[in-house]
């Protein structure tokens, strides 16, 4: 199965019980309509409030009303403004697990003045709550004559913290960002599109042809100042160009004289003999001979196989647009074909991220295929074995 890459899980217990209190607070900010919203947590004797909130229901007084009354009803408009907001209690619990006899004895602590009447509570922690823990505290809230209660864990928490609103917030205390992810996906995209349309433009006409993949690294190009080590860890390779994928550049890296039988399923290819290596005209750095006695040999013996059943074997390599840093179309005096700079990674495998299998027939009018996803998915012993060995020299 293919990995799906997610967010892991904000760890809230991490932060400092100060700086949760900080976040919560930052989070109810758009909660209410605050007229005033206060830390008192941080004063080390809260009373059970963390912080406390007056939450504004009164309309407030036109400005043309104060004026035409007097600055004495204007004071007292306002008086009566402050009496007639909400109270509200945030509680703030940076804690890994809290039960429901916790939870209520949490709500038991809290103490409250002779003129204040608690309207709505916030109750939030560093953690997830059972069924039982929040039927629990809506019961306890009800006997309190609440009229709102709240309680965020940690699901509710991540929650308002992935609201595009708050993702300053997701930044500031947990370091990313969605949205600055966002901008890198769509800098991502634009990149791979204006890739694939230049390769579009340059390696349309070259179908085919054989075309160079060079790495960023390679500094001593075009010279090869020890062959063990480049035939070990390549730098640059010269591979016929076989199109444009919707993933990417498509490159046969292996191509063999094969055999697919009636049945579609059952094959074998004699890889003795890489025919996908260019020649010495287009890959000055293979030296390879054209003439080459083996591949005379294959191919007689190839030839005198029914027609119906003579195949090519090819394995492509995928070079993935996003991984393609840019097109040289002009070539230069070695290879005279454009130039793709890709990333290389160590060995033979160079800027191929993903390789496909296919055994074709040549029969122009009656074309079978078949996929193997393993080397020995479907192959039997059909060529003599001096000819189904792998060629040393290939991949």
């Amino acid at each position: 199965m293919t990995a799906t890459r997610t967010i892991g899980p904000l760890h809230f217990e991490d932060l400092d019980p100060k700086r949760f209190e900080d976040l919560v607070r930052q989070l109810v900010y758009e909660f209410k309509p605050w007229r005033l919203l206060e830390a008192t947590g941080r004063s080390g004797s809260d009373d059970g409030f963390d912080a406390r909130g007056y939450e504004i229901i009164a309309e407030k007084a036109s400005p043309s009303t104060l004026v035409d009354e007097g600055e004495a009803k204007e004071e007292l408009s306002t008086l009566d403004e402050a009496m007639a907001d909400r109270l509200w209690l945030i509680q703030c619990k940076r804690e890994r697990a809290i039960g429901p006899k916790a939870l209520v004895g949490y709500l038991d602590d809290i103490k409250l003045g002779p003129e204040e009447k608690l309207h709505g509570l916030v109750f939030t922690a560093a953690c997830d709550f059972s069924k039982k823990a929040r039927d629990d505290f809506a019961r306890k809230c009800r006997e309190m004559e609440l009229e709102e209660w709240h309680l965020w864990g940690k699901a509710e928490l991540e929650d308002r913290l992935f609201r595009p609103d708050n993702d300053h917030l997701l930044f500031a205390y947990f370091g990313f960002s969605l949205t600055i992810r966002r901008r890198s996906q769509r800098t991502d995209l634009r990149v791979k599109l204006a890739m694939k349309r230049k390769a579009d433009r340059i390696l349309k006409q070259h179908s085919h042809a054989s075309l160079l993949l060079r790495s960023p690294d390679a500094t001593e190009y075009p010279h090869i100042n020890d062959m063990a080590d480049f035939k070990k860890n390549p730098l640059w390779m010269v591979w016929p160009y076989r199109g444009m994928s919707h993933a990417g550049l498509q490159f046969c890296v292996e191509r063999y004289f094969a055999y697919l039988s009636d049945d579609g399923k059952s094959w074998d290819a004699a890889m003795a003999v890489n025919d996908a290596k260019s020649s010495a005209h287009d890959n000055p750095w293979s030296g390879k001979d054209p003439s080459d006695e083996r591949r005379r040999s294959i191919y007689e013996f190839w030839s005198k196989i029914p027609e119906a059943n003579q195949a090519w074997f090819e394995l492509v390599g995928l070079v993935p647009f996003q991984d393609i840093l840019d097109i040289d179309e002009l070539g230069d005096e070695y290879v005279q074909a454009p130039h793709i700079y890709a990333q290389f990674a160590r060995g033979r495998r160079g800027p191929f991220k993903d390789f496909i299998a296919n055994v074709e027939t040549i029969d122009r009018w009656d074309r079978r295929s078949f996929n193997p996803r393993e080397i020995t998915d479907g192959r039997i012993e059909y060529f003599p074995a001096e000819f189904r060995e792998i060629d040393e020299d290939g991949n």
